[in-house]
Order: C-alpha cells, then structure tokens, then sequence
C-alpha cells in the first residue's frame, strides 16, 4: 500500500507535526508512505517539497489580496478565513500518481485549491481528509465560534467586514458543493470536532471517522521536578504551563489564565511571588506580557523536544484556556512528562482530559473555575507514570496508525 499525505507545510503547524508523525508511524508500520508538501523544511527523503517558490508565495498572496479587498482593506480577521482560490496542480506528480491513498490534511494558504482538489477527487483514487480544524464543514472559516450558518448554507460570515446574503462565504460555499459529488472519508481528531462536521450542510452526510492525534512518547522525557526547575532557572513553589502557535491569539483564552491567576491571589490566599508562569510560542502583542500578574518567563518558539520536556516537567499543570481547541496536543506531550492538564470542557480537550483523574475540566469561560482547576492541581496526587501509561495507550504513533491503515485498507476494497 502506498499513501501519499498531503499537508500545506512539512513542521510548521500542529497539523503539519501531526501530518508528519502519522508518515513516520506508517512507515514504521509497513506502510511505504510520502508527505508532499509546499514548505519543505528539511531533507528528509520521503518528504517532496513543491519546489515553486514564486508561485507558492503568489498563490498564498492572492489569496490573502482577495480576502483583504472584500474586507475593505481591513486586517482583522485576514487569517481567520481560507477560500481555496489559488494552488497547485498536484495530480500530475509521480507521487500522486503512483500513490493508492491520497490523505489530505491542512491544505490552505495557497497550497491547493478547491479545483485542485476536484482534479484528486476526480481521479477516483480514494480519499482521506484529516480535519485540524473546521475548515472542510465551512465554507471559509477555520473555527466557526457560535454562528451555525454552516449548518444550512454559509453567508452573513461574521468574519467578514462587510457580510451578506451573497458574501464572500456564500460564493466559497457553492464551490464546495461542487466537492460532495464526490466519496470523501473525513477524520476528525476528536469527537468535538466530528459532532460539528455532522452538522455540517457540506460534509455531515459523508463518512467521518475519529481518530485522534499521535504522539511519540521517546521525545518526551520525564525529568524530575527539582532537576527541571534547576536547569530553567525556577525557584517558585507553583508553576504553570501555557503555550500556542500564538500566545495572544483571541481563541487561545490568555486572558482567562491571566483572570485565573488574578483570582488565585486575591481570593484564595497564593502569593503572586509564589507563582511562576511558563510561556511558549508566538506572540504579535507583547505588551499583553505586561499584564501578567505572576512572575514569568517566556521562551518564544520551543522546536526542540528535550526543552519541552523541561518546561512541562518542571510545571505543576499546563492550561488549556481556548475557546476552542480540536484536539490538544500539549495537554498529551504535558502528561508524558507527568504535568498536569486542566483545560475547559467545551471542545478537543474533553477527549484527552478524565475530569479529576488524569486532569481537570473547567466550566467553559469561567476564569473561577479555571482558578479552581490549578489549585487542584497544586495538591493533586496523580501517579505520573500511569498518566504516561494512558497518553501511549490511546496516542502512541503505532496505536494512531493501525486506526488510519483498518481505515485505508476498508476503503481500499470499496474502491475496487
């Protein structure tokens, strides 16, 4: 069986280490798998990079002008959307062509097109689409808060500076009708996000499967508590663990941590010194660091696992405040290393998380009960080698890989 997975970017991006890490457990599985790419990172030999620079970035900037245009020459929200207008032409390559199983993943920000995905469909070779977020059950938005238009028929977007009966999202939404004449297996990484492509106008009538995230337990190192404070420097009594793509993104919640924290000083008697925040990840606005009522510290962008491994060994808990989350992959890498999660249960998170057992699911958007969740963390006398125990149990890159290969091998035979 050969599979070709499909992914805008080779690391950059959850998706693209999820992407990523399920190629490896396939091959390590039998599995002759390949990862076609844009953004080729490195120089492995079973990743192919597209190797058109110019286009790539004139695609990815088309598409971004005319999102601009129809916002009236607005920013918010510029990357909030996807439309699919611009990419390229994958059906020609050797490797798709010569591939049994075409597995796409995130695609967007001129990587493929909805013609371009047409043109896949069209060549009769079976199809697996790994949603990261909402974008295939929408019309143009990766994560649809609380409108339900994609229930129905996409329009009035209110991420749009200008919304109508015939915006933006309602001509993206025909378009991908055009895509439900064909058999597409959907997979979400979590039951969250597979309730909503069920709603969804587009997609709920088209197979879709749960299959979680993998992870590799052997990057993840368990270092005890002491020793990983020591080696970052760390002196205060309680830590916390908070990180993201982008820190300061709206749909992260930092501000809900930073409520948490603020309660936990004023109403339950923690000391502000006594508290240490430990942030990675990106950030557009770093004043938002100025608002911080703890001592912290903040690494920026961690790639390296063995510093990961320190950061969520030396921490008490590492929160998850998004207003949504697909699935939650720090929550997992967190509890390889023996950190405890707490995050709200509203979304991705409540798949990982046994409420009071393994972590701890807040009431969704309440910074009191957030609050609430770290301080039982604090005191928490959780075995962290049974939390380990259950992360490889249910994520481990074979156990992930063996659902995708059952799932390839079932529509392999149906295709036939």
């Amino acid at each position: 069986m050969k599979v070709l997975i499909v992914n805008t970017s080779e690391h950059t991006g959850g998706a693209a280490v999820a992407a990523n890490r399920l190629m490896k457990a396939l091959i390590n599985n039998g599995v002759k798998a390949k990862m076609l790419v844009r953004d080729k990172e490195t120089d492995s030999l079973t990743v192919i990079g597209m190797n058109h620079h110019i286009a790539a970035e004139w695609y990815f900037l088309y598409e971004r002008l005319q999102i601009w245009i129809c916002n009236l020459f607005h920013r918010k929200n510029l990357f909030k959307v996807s439309t699919a207008s611009t990419g390229f032409d994958i059906t020609r390559l050797p490797e798709f062509q010569e591939a049994d199983i075409i597995h796409l993943h995130w695609i967007n920000q001129g990587f493929l097109s909805l013609s371009s995905i047409e043109k896949i469909l069209k060549s009769r070779k079976p199809v697996v689409w790994t949603m990261h977020d909402m974008w295939e059950a929408t019309a143009i938005c990766h994560h649809a808060y609380e409108c339900t238009n994609y229930q129905s028929e996409c329009h009035h977007c209110p991420f749009l500076y200008s919304p109508g009966k015939h915006d933006l999202s309602n001509k993206v939404f025909h378009k991908k009708q055009r895509l439900t004449a064909y058999p597409i297996h959907y997979v979400a990484v979590s039951n969250w996000l597979a309730e909503r492509a069920k709603q969804s106008a587009l997609i709920g009538k088209q197979p879709i499967h749960v299959i979680p995230n993998s992870i590799s337990p052997s990057q993840f190192s368990m270092i005890n508590r002491t020793d990983a404070r020591a080696m970052l420097s760390v002196k205060e009594k309680y830590v916390v663990a908070f990180g993201a793509a982008r820190i300061d993104d709206d749909i992260k919640g930092l501000s809900y941590l930073l409520d948490a924290l603020r309660i936990l000083i004023s109403e339950r008697g923690y000391k502000s010194n006594d508290i240490r925040l430990l942030l990675f990840g990106g950030i557009k606005d770093e004043s938002k660091l100025n608002e911080i009522p703890v001592e912290y510290t903040y690494f920026g962008y961690v790639n390296d696992h063995s510093r990961m491994s320190q950061i969520y060994s030396a921490a008490n808990v590492v929160v998850s405040s998004s207003l949504y989350e697909t699935f939650g992959q720090t929550l997992i890498e967190a509890q390889l290393c023996g950190c405890i999660p707490v995050a709200f249960n509203n979304s991705g998170q409540s798949d990982i998380i046994h409420h009071k057992e393994d972590g701890y699911l807040a009431d969704y958007l309440s910074a009191g009960s957030l609050a609430d969740g770290m301080e039982w963390a604090f005191n928490a006398r959780i075995e962290p080698r049974d939390q380990k125990k259950g992360v490889v149990r249910r994520y481990a890159e074979s156990v992930v890989a063996a659902q995708y290969i059952h799932l390839y091998q079932d529509i392999s035979k149906k295709n036939i």
